[in-house]
């Protein structure tokens, strides 16, 4: 760890070292640079708040190296099985069969604590970033070409460092926020709960649903999620007249666990009431300072995706700053920050409060009414829906403005044939600009690879050949299990333009679109 170095210089400082603020540091830190990253808080703190992640997210993780770090401490994510007023089954979410289309587990439980230790340790490590704990940001002015950030130490002493940006992941209270007077927009959630996370012994475990579960029952909605080993979470709602500060008690969480557990079953580990909301940032960038994570985004956890929304804010906003830094893209790239990442939450947040509105229902008629609507919509008989189906593509920004077919989507990462055996896709192109495509190195239209080589484009051909073969401006990689093809075929396509952050710029049905696409695009960033 660093000390504060008055008046140093650095590409970004990122305000905050939680999940977001770490993933930021890491990625920029990997792309070359120069990053300070401050957190007033000396230790990760030791109890989970996030507990799921999805496949998207652990991809990030990958592409940093850190998927085997953080691997022994996820699961995958059991079914969540949804029951109404007289206990029947009226929804079921689980996730898709085998093969991924990202190459892991579509959605994880996951204990934050050694994850984020991990994530710390990695950015310590680093030699383009300094880590500096202990620290409290106290301010910032920002110029035309920089930014002064100040911080104050536990002892009072007070320094300043410049910037060309600054990244807010500083949280729901964030103070970076508040320095550049950004607003939160009220997406009307408000409700009180109480959440606690448990140890269960084998008698306990014994006792409780092999499924996590969403009680949508009028007289107290609830949610019973299973997490790694033997850590079980309960998110249970709040009656008008309790104390939330009572109910955040030992005693006070025993009293409502016990439908289920009591104290000879378990261990709390931690217990806290909180009233879960639904708030999205007006503004994500005032001049050269972004916000990211709770800072920009708080939203109800029912479908967990607290944590997830965070890696991809700051996954979305390290390659765009890199491109700026390095001259790669103009400034005027960075506003589709906030254009993409703003729309992707507001979306994502009204899926979870509709999600939100079946498990919170009230009014007795009106739930049995809505189990009803269910059931009847599902033709008697409940189907299984795939967790990530409800979240959405982009939907503007740095996208092709023909909005081609796929355009916004998540690109596949299959499992491909490497130079010495099976890999994933971004294994061997690394996490750059790609263009993927079915076609043979013949087929290639003249002059692609010249502006792909002026994009920073790897072209790799897929499917292919069995066999990988790597040329100077090209490699083919046959894929293993059929995910790249069905997904060309799906989108009619034979070519997709994919961005850094793994999302596509654009698809196309031929060579010759296909140059005009990339001709576009530089033209967009240049």
């Amino acid at each position: 760890m660093s000390s504060l170095r008055d008046q140093s210089s650095y590409d970004v400082v990122v305000v905050g070292f939680g999940p977001s603020g770490a993933v930021a540091a890491a990625l920029l830190g990997q792309a070359g640079v120069r990053t300070l990253v401050v957190d007033r808080s000396d230790e990760v703190y030791p109890k989970p708040r996030a507990i799921a992640l999805d496949h998207e997210i652990m991809r990030v993780f990958q592409n940093l190296g850190l998927q085997d770090a953080v691997a022994p401490f996820c699961e995958p994510f059991t079914p969540s099985e949804y029951y109404g007023v007289d206990g029947q089954l009226i929804k079921r979410l689980a996730t898709v069969e085998p093969p991924y289309p990202l190459g892991h587990t579509p959605s994880m439980v996951f204990t934050q604590p050694p994850v984020e230790r991990a994530l710390r340790e990695h950015v310590q490590a680093h030699p383009l970033v300094d880590v500096v704990l202990g620290q409290r940001f106290t301010g910032l002015e920002q110029t035309d070409r920089e930014v002064a950030v100040r911080f104050e130490g536990a002892d009072g002493r007070q320094a300043s460092v410049q910037a060309r940006y600054v990244i807010g992941c500083d949280g729901a209270s964030s103070s970076v926020r508040e320095a550049v007077g950004i607003e939160l927009e009220d997406l009307q959630f408000d409700e009180p709960w109480l959440v606690v996370d448990v140890q269960v012994n084998e008698q306990g475990l014994a006792k409780l649903p092999r499924t996590s579960v969403q009680y949508c029952e009028p007289e107290r909605p609830c949610t019973y999620v299973i997490g790694p080993g033997n850590h079980r979470r309960w998110e249970i709602s709040l009656l008008p007249g309790e104390d939330p500060a009572y109910m955040a008690t030992e005693e006070g969480a025993w009293s409502v666990l016990r439908r289920w557990i009591g104290p000879e079953d378990a261990s709390l580990w931690r217990q806290a009431s909180y009233r879960f909301h639904a708030l999205v940032a007006r503004d994500w960038r005032k001049g050269r300072v972004f916000i990211a994570g709770d800072a920009a985004h708080q939203q109800p956890p029912f479908l967990g995706q607290g944590m997830c929304q965070g890696v991809r804010d700051v996954a979305n906003l390290a390659w765009k700053l890199h491109a700026v830094l390095t001259g790669a893209a103009r400034d005027a790239v960075l506003d589709t920050y906030a254009e993409e990442r703003r729309e992707h939450v507001r979306r994502l947040t009204t899926r979870i409060k509709e999600i939100g509105a079946v498990i919170c229902e009230r009014d007795v008629a009106a739930a049995r009414s809505r189990d009803a609507g269910l059931i009847a919509a599902a033709g008697g008989t409940i189907r299984t829906v795939p967790r990530q189906d409800i979240i959405p593509p982009l939907s503007g920004g740095l996208l092709d403005e023909d909005r081609s077919s796929g355009a916004g989507l998540l690109f596949p990462q299959p499992r491909v044939s490497g130079p010495e055996g099976p890999v994933l896709l971004d294994q061997l192109t690394g996490a750059g600009w790609r263009i993927v495509t079915t076609l043979r190195p013949d087929q290639l239209p003249p002059g692609l690879l010249p502006l792909a080589l002026s994009l920073g484009a790897l072209v790799c051909i897929a499917p292919g050949a069995r066999e990988c073969s790597i040329a100077p401006q090209y490699l083919q990689a046959g894929e293993l299990d059929g995910v790249l093809a069905a997904w060309f075929e799906r989108h009619h396509c034979c070519a997709a333009v994919v961005r850094p952050d793994h999302y596509v710029y654009g698809a196309t049905d031929s060579g010759d679109a296909l140059l005009h696409m990339v001709a576009e695009l530089l033209h967009r960033l240049k």
